[in-house]
């Protein structure tokens, strides 16, 4: 499936997505524009000999007249979270806080850009020169090498980016200890966190710490996050169940004013981004400890350091902010190998951070308690397997078994195989024990270092 981009302003501007060949014939997945900022996703299929912009133009300008008329500031469709859609209204405008013209300067904060990586110094120069690419007028990159086993990143940041990048070593193993090394160097008013396999937009950076200058008692942001590869059945089937994208809709949670539609809030943290794309205050960050380095892959628990991340700061009364307008590309794993590694580490992570939640605040036990009943029937739902709609002529749990062109993660129809299934929930039943493991591996570490 190819990757495009399709603006609309301007008698239309099609293009391929970063780093990928010109568009043939075959299914594009099409992120479309309005005046630069993101509004939504179109699935198309170019026909050999046909002329791809004059096909998705047409099928944009088809999604445009269906969508329903609205205000100014319109409900989001159910669509608009769903990462690959047979179709996707597009709405005339999308206004927030900092969708503002790129013509116009953007008020924003001193920032600085945290990169963990350990030894993938190719997808980090790809990461590195789209950070470079920024219009924020006042930021700094900041490379945290992650229990390095080779000098590679070292060698990288040092011979191509000199004094355009910092570059620190962590050798404890995990992200967010990592993470936390990024935080104790960063200097900037907010530290962003991004991944070292992502490639991002030149405004991601601007759009995601602006929305800090409108709202003093904002404690975190976290921007949409599309896939920039879906070359493998495993990749899209990664997307079509949700990916890591959170609609086209800003939002802003509140603690003060829980969601109505959210009844587990707080602790359904994957609701409110990822950590490929996040910001945060530097003081909320530094006051609520930063993150629990007992999280994060690279640790027993699996995952979950950036749930963990958003949770504490909801929790000590500060509000989370969620705008689609701050965009970066995500290289999915590849084979069907990491698909089950990843499924298995989604799980574990959930349950871990949750539990890393409760140990470290107790006083939230009896809210999450209350919570708990909803929250296991929304892991069943989050974790049921579907059949695929049309049988490609492969078992269960095969990487070509996905029924065709995925649907909506919420509305939870695609085909998702059993296996991954019964993995993600054989991690969930593991995280608890892996976060309690990781804790006790890092005070033995911290032992060990004391006695050297």
């Amino acid at each position: 499936m190819q990757i495009a981009e399709l603006e609309l302003d301007e008698g239309g501007v099609l293009r391929p997505g970063p780093g990928s060949p010109p568009l043939t014939h075959g299914e594009v997945f099409v992120l479309v524009r309005r005046g630069g900022r993101p509004v939504g996703t179109l699935l198309g299929q170019v026909s050999e000999g046909a002329d791809p912009k004059a096909v998705l133009m047409d099928l944009a300008a088809r999604e445009t007249a269906e969508a329903p008329a609205g205000p100014a500031d319109p409900p989001a469709p159910t669509a608009m979270s769903t990462p690959i859609p047979t179709s996707m209204p597009i709405p005339t405008s999308m206004p927030t806080p900092t969708s503002m013209p790129t013509s116009m300067p953007t008020p924003v904060p001193s920032t600085t850009v945290v990169v963990a990586t350990r030894e993938r110094t190719e997808k980090l120069a790809h990461a590195l020169d789209s950070l470079l690419a920024q219009d924020h007028p006042d930021f700094e990159i900041l490379v945290v090498d992650n229990a390095p086993v080779t000098d590679s990143t070292r060698d990288l940041v040092e011979r191509k980016y000199a004094e355009r990048v910092r570059y620190v070593t962590e050798p404890v193993p995990g992200l967010a200890v990592a993470h936390n090394k990024g935080v104790e160097a960063a200097h900037g008013e907010v530290i962003a966190f991004t991944d070292d396999d992502v490639v991002a937009d030149p405004r991601w950076l601007t759009e995601l710490t602006a929305p800090f200058v409108v709202d003093p008692g904002l404690g975190c942001t976290t921007g949409l996050i599309l896939p920039a590869r879906l070359r493998t059945p495993a990749q899209v089937l990664l997307e079509s169940h949700g990916g890591f994208a959170k609609g086209f809709t800003a939002r802003t949670y509140d603690p003060h004013d829980p969601p109505a539609d959210e009844p587990l809030f707080p602790f359904t943290a994957g609701r409110f981004g990822s950590g490929a794309s996040m910001a945060f205050r530097a003081e909320v960050l530094r006051a609520v400890g930063g993150f629990d380095p007992a999280t994060g892959a690279g640790t027993r628990a699996r995952g979950g350091d950036d749930l963990y991340g958003f949770v504490r700061v909801l929790a000590a009364g500060h509000r989370l902010h969620y705008t689609p307008q701050a965009l970066v590309w995500h290289h999915h794993r590849e084979t069907w190998r990491d698909l089950e590694t990843q499924a298995y580490g989604y799980g574990a992570g959930l349950t871990a951070y949750l539990t890393a939640i409760l140990v470290n605040r107790p006083g939230l036990l009896p809210a999450f308690l209350a919570r708990l009943p909803r929250g296991l029937a929304y892991a069943r739902t989050l974790t049921a397997s579907r059949e695929a709609e049309s049988s490609s002529g492969n078992t269960e749990g095969s990487p070509g078994n996905t029924g065709g062109t995925p649907g909506g993660h919420d509305d939870r129809t695609h085909a998702w195989p059993g296996r991954l299934s019964r993995l993600q929930r054989r991690g969930m039943l593991y995280g608890p024990v892996g976060y309690l493991r990781a804790r006790h591996a890092l005070r033995g570490a911290a032992r060990s270092s004391g006695a050297g």
